[in-house]
């Protein structure tokens, strides 16, 4: 489905962004140039009877994004979560996408429930209600329990969801691909390979049984968290296209109102947030990868309530030291440092000045710190960092991408709570607490052993793999493989030796 034909999307996407006003809107938010916006505006008009009308009821950018579909709405719930960056008006009008979309009817979510389960809804749930929230992918109707009388959200997905989503990113693939062959520039962003992690992701959301799996193992993980909470999927109920778990009672985390009248504290709510991420993905390497408001309550006792885990996110032990040896030296404000990690991990080009991107990264951060939060503009310091990353080579790092992105989100959530908060302050501890345990002779000891556990599991064949290497050097048939043997039979007796003694301080240390 990957071909010119989805060009015709990519001009109705223009088109209805002309035909909604959203053009003129966003051009307008962004602070674009005349010139830039009488360019595009010309460009889009002839377009203009191509675009999608939309709802007339909805402001021009959330008219755009609803008619749009899905991807354009997933798109539309992260920046309603930077007011920084798009403003506080547009930031307002986006929050509609997070869970107000228009449902689709309750008879229909019956009978697909009634087809996953293979009982009739009577037989399941004693109560099952309009639709509570929806969303982009799925709708969420408040049910009760037949045998237990408990109460429980229902996930239903839409109808036709991943036909609708194959649809946008086939055109994403095309502007992709295209991007790349007009503008050989944007190759190093690895446009291609973004659309590619993008797809991995919506595809694997699209598939409930996932998302059940994804919210027990993150209950585990943060069963000892305080002040957080995630309900239990229940999963004799669930399936692909449904999922049932206990029901979240509490205030939206983007009703400040509401919160203000229950009494709880926002601004120890916001530094939770971004704690709570933080640690989560440094401490697990495993996060909530869409935290944006709609899927974060607050319970009536001040507890953070997450849900919605259809998209989540993994990053290995050793990426996750990277990252936090970068934020730390951010909060350090040691440039150096941080462009040195940069160089080590392969994420700047080996050839590159180290003492030139520490300079640069010093005019990224610098500004943060001694400035109140609410003055900083989020969105030069992306723009001037996208600056450095262009001129030092730096390739988009596909594995971050969703790191990065719900970094975003969540800092985004911690100013709705209070704009005035420092996220390098509020992430020291964390971040601080991480190193200690991870980095240093504590973590190099701890390594040891893990590795030292996994040579034991191939113990009983390291005799028979020494045996073969001798034989294979004495018969030596090449001379290549015969200077190859030795090293290789000097390592197998070394990887013996180191595991004996290993197994030994293994023993000692516990």
């Amino acid at each position: 489905m990957r071909g010119p034909h989805n060009l015709w999307r990519l001009i109705r996407t223009g088109a209805t962004f002309e035909r909604t006003g959203a053009i003129r809107v966003i051009l307008e938010g962004f602070g674009a140039p005349l010139s830039v916006r009488i360019l595009a505006r010309t460009l889009a008009w002839p377009f203009t009877w191509l675009g999608l009308r939309g709802d007339p009821a909805l402001p021009p950018v959330t008219r755009a994004l609803t008619a749009l579909g899905p991807s354009y709405i997933k798109f539309g719930q992260i920046l309603s979560t930077r007011p920084d960056i798009v403003g506080e008006k547009m930031a307002l009008q986006l929050k509609y996408l997070q869970d107000q979309l228009p449902p689709f009817s309750t008879d229909l979510a019956k009978a697909m429930v009634e087809a996953e389960m293979g009982q009739s809804i009577e037989a399941i749930f004693a109560e099952f209600s309009e639709p509570v929230a929806a969303a982009s992918i799925a709708q969420v109707h408040k049910a009760r329990l037949v045998h237990d009388d408990r109460a429980v959200a229902v996930k239903v997905l839409r109808p036709g969801i991943e036909r609708a989503f194959r649809k946008d990113i086939d055109a994403f693939y095309l502007a992709a691909s295209t991007l790349e062959r007009l503008l050989p520039s944007t190759r190093r962003l690895r446009p291609l390979e973004v659309i590619r992690h993008f797809e991995g992701v919506v595809m694997g959301e699209l598939d409930l049984r996932l998302e059940s799996a994804s919210a027990s193992e993150f209950l585990a993980n943060t069963a000892k968290d305080a002040g957080f909470q995630v309900p239990q999927p229940v999963w004799r109920l669930s399936g692909r296209s449904v999922m049932t778990m206990d029901w979240a009672e509490g205030i939206s985390l983007s009703d400040n109102a509401a919160l203000d009248a229950a009494g709880h504290d926002r601004v120890k709510l916001g530094n939770r947030v971004l704690q709570l991420f933080l640690s989560h993905a440094l401490r697990d390497g495993f996060f909530h990868g869409d935290m944006h408001q709609g899927n974060l309550k607050v319970a009536a006792n001040g507890d953070i309530i997450a849900y919605d885990f259809g998209i989540m996110g993994r990053i290995d032990a050793y990426t996750r030291k990277v990252y936090a040896e970068i934020l730390m030296g951010f909060i350090q404000r040691n440039y150096r440092r941080v462009a040195e990690v940069h160089f080590e991990a392969g994420y700047v080009p080996a050839d590159r000045d180290v003492e030139a991107f520490a300079s640069a990264l010093r005019a990224v951060g610098e500004p943060i710190f001694g400035m109140e939060a609410n003055r900083i503009s989020m969105a030069k310091l992306l723009a001037y960092l996208f600056e450095v990353t262009e001129r030092f080579g730096m390739q988009t790092r596909t594995e971050l991408i969703l790191l990065q992105r719900t970094m975003v989100v969540v800092e985004g959530v911690a100013r709705s709570l209070d704009d005035n908060i420092n996220i390098w302050e509020v992430a020291r501890p964390v971040v601080e607490s991480y190193i200690r345990s991870h980095v240093g002779p504590v973590a190099l000891i701890r390594d040891l052993v893990s590795t030292v556990e996994v040579l034991a599991r191939f113990g009983p064949r390291l005799p028979r793999l020494v045996e073969d290497l001798l034989i294979a050097q004495a018969e030596g048939p090449k001379p290549p493989p015969k200077r190859r043997a030795v090293p290789l039979v000097w390592a197998t007796l070394g990887a013996a030796a180191f595991l004996a003694a290993g197994v030994w301080a293994g023993f000692t240390l516990r």
